[in-house]
């Protein structure tokens, strides 16, 4: 798709999963980039209504809400997505919008039962049961990939555009002068590759801090077989457990550089361009997305195997975080996101006119 420029104002309806807080306080990457999807396009002169559960924090001038308090204790149960649908459907029957921007997985279910388009955007990699479910609405909404790598997978389905996600680089705090330990953000799960962090950061002679969501089942299982041992093994690798706001901002900023070493086909990882905004070079392995936001050999290090990553550690002190700054200011700003998502929502309507 070709993005133009779109100089009227929209009548949007965000909808947000029912998980977490927007922005969330801790984890939460989807929130992250609807957080930063609604304040840049309310910048930009468009009337947001959010609909979402807990508390707003962000600029939408409209919010209703469909649960008092997110549902992340409930994550992996089907039915507070459910409701949470059910209430969509309520809340938009009364609203006067000109398009519908759905992130959550059941919502747009219910899209070939009203007139205004719906976009959705896929946040997941494009596969298995998630692939055959949004294959099967068809053209009842227009789908979007916030990757290149994750489009490819399944050219076949109802993409209507590729749009890479954004974030505000003035949220995070730009810093030049780095402390010599490497920073893992992220998930408690296997295929994040915390347990492969760790060992490369100790072959390479440089202390790690992780931080990251570890309350489900399953994460606390691969934290006790596999994070555990491994902390037990010296004070070189310190838990942080998650983190958010003021504490996320200082990490990001001053780590030697933020380790990704991902074993799955990551859509995008909103983590690695919140590095970049605070100067810091990513070190990660070529899966998914990450050579399409890495610049390899200026904002970050992009390898193989991990056999490779101690030694990008090391290298990654040369990097100049003003290159990785920079980068992020060029490339991966949410008003950038808005204005591609602009010409979505445009083409989406002008379908249905």
């Amino acid at each position: 798709m070709e993005f133009l420029s779109v100089t009227r104002s929209l009548r949007i309806a965000m909808i947000a999963p029912p998980w977490f807080d927007l922005p969330p306080k801790g984890y939460g990457g989807i929130e992250y980039m609807c957080s930063s999807l609604v304040d840049a396009l309310v910048d930009r002169g468009h009337h947001v209504t959010l609909v979402s559960s807990g508390r707003n924090g962000t600029k939408a001038q409209q919010h209703v809400r469909t649960y008092e308090s997110p549902q992340w204790r409930r994550l992996g149960e089907p039915l507070p997505d459910l409701v949470h649908a059910a209430s969509v459907r309520r809340i938009l029957e009364s609203m006067d919008i000109d398009v519908v921007h759905d992130h959550s997985l059941t919502g747009p279910l219910l899209a070939a039962q009203r007139t205004t388009p719906t976009v959705v955007t896929l946040h997941e990699p494009v596969a298995g049961d998630y692939k055959e479910y949004f294959s099967s609405l068809g053209d009842s909404v227009r789908l979007v990939a916030i990757s290149s790598s994750q489009r490819a997978t399944a050219p076949e389905m109802n993409w209507c555009a590729t749009v890479h996600n954004g974030t505000n680089p003035d949220n995070f705090r730009f810093q030049q002068k780095k402390e010599n330990w490497v920073l893992f953000l992220g998930q408690c799960v296997p295929h994040k590759g915390m347990h492969i962090a760790i060992d490369a950061a100790r072959e390479a002679g440089v202390g790690i801090r992780i931080a990251a969501k570890c309350s489900e089942p399953a994460e606390i299982e691969y934290f006790d077989s596999e994070i555990r041992p491994r902390l037990s093994k010296g004070d070189d690798a310190e838990w942080l457990n998650e983190v958010g706001g003021e504490q996320k901002k200082s990490l990001l900023s001053a780590a030697r550089c933020l380790i990704f070493p991902i074993s799955w086909d990551e859509p995008f990882g909103m983590v690695m361009i919140e590095a970049m905004a605070s100067g810091t070079p990513v070190v990660a392995l070529n899966r998914g997305s990450v050579s399409e936001i890495v610049d390899d050999g200026l904002t970050g290090i992009v390898c193989e195997s991990p056999a490779d990553l101690p030694t990008a550690i090391l290298r990654s002190a040369q990097l100049d975080p003003e290159d990785c700054r920079r980068a992020a200011v060029g490339g991966f700003t949410s008003d950038l996101m808005a204005e591609r998502y602009e010409t979505v929502y445009e083409s989406a309507i002008a379908s249905t006119s």
